[in-house]
């Protein structure tokens, strides 16, 4: 039963899950705790769905923004869904094919790729301790994409946003890139859901370490940034708490008072 008008988001990788892509028993506890007092908690994650279903099991949370604020789920319902227009990604694909680089379709199902065995994906799904993602070269013809990877060099990303300026191109890797629509964000989400439930921003708090959770973190009241935050986030954030290795979701809670 809540009894409070406040909310906590968790980033996933890197924040909410340790190095080993697991979650802390002092961040298990940590969250049951938040739950006891009545205190909501909830999920922004640039993330398919699929991907973290475990999670919402071991936290029992039930409420998220996933793939960066383009698919948002209030109570195991969902919420809000936006898809990418079929002419962009007709021309995007294309163009990877003819330059040697690669996509990976995001949709609320799952992710699959537009190659069957390049480089530049195993070394990001690597990195995430994931599988190597379903190949189908024609998923965006017959299901529904909220968000793109795409796989290349730095330079040759210039290629991709110079021609597709509408949209924003968040690295998480090297040669690795989330692509979404300029509205889109974790911001975004978490204004649909507060708007759902009725909460206001300055009672929001939020947890990560990422560039995609920048937006966010000027969207909440309180940003509370990893130990092991890119400098950048550091920069915006209200607090920065121990890593996602040291206990930082517990620490990060208890100095915020709300422990």
């Amino acid at each position: 039963m809540l009894n409070t008008d406040k909310i906590v988001f968790f980033d996933l990788d890197g924040t909410l899950l340790d190095e080993n892509k697991e979650i802390l028993a002092s961040t298990k506890d940590a969250i049951r705790s938040l739950q006891e007092k009545g205190i909501y908690t909830a999920l922004a994650t640039g993330r398919t769905p699929n991907s973290f279903d475990w999670i919402l099991r071991e936290t029992n949370i039930d409420t998220y923004v996933s793939i960066n604020g383009q698919y948002v789920v209030f109570e195991s319902n969902e919420l809000f869904s936006d898809s990418l227009p079929m002419a962009m990604l007709r021309e995007i694909d294309q163009l990877t094919r003819d330059n040697g680089h690669a996509l990976a379709y995001c949709s609320h199902k799952g992710i699959t790729v537009n190659q069957p065995n390049h480089p530049l994906i195993w070394d990001g799904f690597k990195a995430w301790k994931a599988n190597y993602p379903a190949y189908d070269p024609n998923f965006h013809e017959h299901s529904a994409v909220h968000q793109l990877g795409l796989f290349c060099s730095n330079d040759e990303k210039l290629l991709y946003a110079d021609r597709f300026a509408d949209y924003s191109f968040i690295q998480w890797r090297a040669t690795a890139w989330d692509v979404l629509p300029k509205h889109a964000s974790k911001a975004s989400g978490i204004a649909k859901l507060l708007d759902k439930m009725g909460f206001k921003a300055e009672n929001c708090y939020a947890f990560g370490d990422g560039l995609n959770d920048i937006e966010m973190f000027k969207y909440v009241g309180t940003a509370v940034a990893m130990g092991n935050a890119d400098d950048e986030v550091k920069q915006v954030a209200d607090m920065i708490t121990s890593s996602n290795a040291e206990d930082g979701i517990r620490n990060g809670l208890v100095q915020l008072g709300l422990l």
